[in-house]
Formats: structure tokens, C-alpha cells, sequence
């Protein structure tokens, strides 16, 4: 926080009232505007399990994993779309669905100082991506490990 320059002088002995600001000094960066996530780490997934998962349940376990993932984020970060939201999203406008969890898996790395492991443009590997099939396995690759990756710095086991 900053204070101003000049304070005017204490007289008759009273104490001196100083006035604060709650914006960043000059050349803070943005991210220094965010709190500090305060919430519980999510689970780690590994890529491989889900990515069979995803398979054998005929992309149920997307449905699932997008919910999930999305309820983890919100109640660290208080931040996102949450859950349910991303549920209903996922079911009624699934081609979005990629571009957000990487984009608020992104969000986590940068409201800590980071740079951002991925973002809403590493969705371009699920679309178009998907027309050369292995598109959506690249990028839940890098999505799935980015958010393995934070929750791990977070202290969660797996």
C-alpha cells in the first residue's frame, strides 16, 4: 500500500492520521491485484487413467471430470465458472468446455505470480485439433498436467 507524500504536521500533541490506498504501486504487475487463493487443493487425476476413463465410459467421464476440475478451481481461487455451471456447458456446448478449463487452469499459475502453463489458445489442439484425432489427447495432455502440476504445489498428494 502507499501512503502520501506529505502529512500534515501533528499538533498539540495528537497523533498523526495517515491515509492509505488499496491500488498496486506503479509497475505492479495485474496478478498482484488477486488474493491469494485461500481453498483446499483439488485432486490430482493422472492423464493416463483419465484418458481411459474417457474411453470406456463413451465421454461420460468427461462430463464428470469437467465438473469436478471446475468445482476444485472455484473453491480454492473463489474464482470460475464452478461446477455446475461447467456441467451444464459441457452437456449443452461441449466444443466450449476445453477453452475454459484451460483458460481457468491458466488463471491459477498467473494469479500467483506465474507464468501460465496453459490458456484458452492451447484448446486450439481440441479444436480444430479434433479432426486429426490426436488434437484432444494433446491437449488434455498439457491441460490435465498443468492442473496436476499446480494442485501438486498446493501440497496434494498423487
Amino acid at each position: 500500500m502507499t501512503t502520501p507524500a506529505s502529512q500534515p504536521a501533528a499538533q498539540d500533541g495528537q497523533a498523526q492520521q495517515t491515509q492509505s490506498y488499496d491500488y498496486p504501486a506503479p509497475g505492479v504487475p495485474a496478478h498482484a491485484q488477486y488474493a491469494q487463493p485461500q481453498g483446499p487443493a483439488g485432486k490430482v487425476r493422472p492423464t493416463g487413467i483419465a484418458i481411459l476413463l474417457a474411453i470406456v465410459t463413451l465421454g461420460i467421464y468427461t462430463l464428470y471430470y469437467y465438473y469436478a476440475t471446475h468445482e476444485e478451481m472455484k473453491r480454492h481461487s473463489g474464482e470460475g465458472i464452478g461446477g455446475v455451471l461447467a456441467l451444464v456447458i459441457a452437456f449443452f456446448v461441449g466444443i466450449v468446455s476445453p477453452f475454459l478449463l484451460s483458460h481457468e487452469v491458466g488463471g491459477l499459475f498467473e494469479r500467483r505470480g506465474q507464468e501460465k502453463r496453459v490458456s484458452a489458445v492451447t484448446a486450439l489442439w481440441y479444436f480444430p485439433g479434433i479432426f486429426l484425432v490426436v488434437g484432444p489427447i494433446v491437449w488434455f495432455v498439457k491441460t490435465n498436467g498443468a492442473l496436476n502440476e499446480y494442485w501438486r504445489s498446493q501440497g496434494a498428494q498423487g
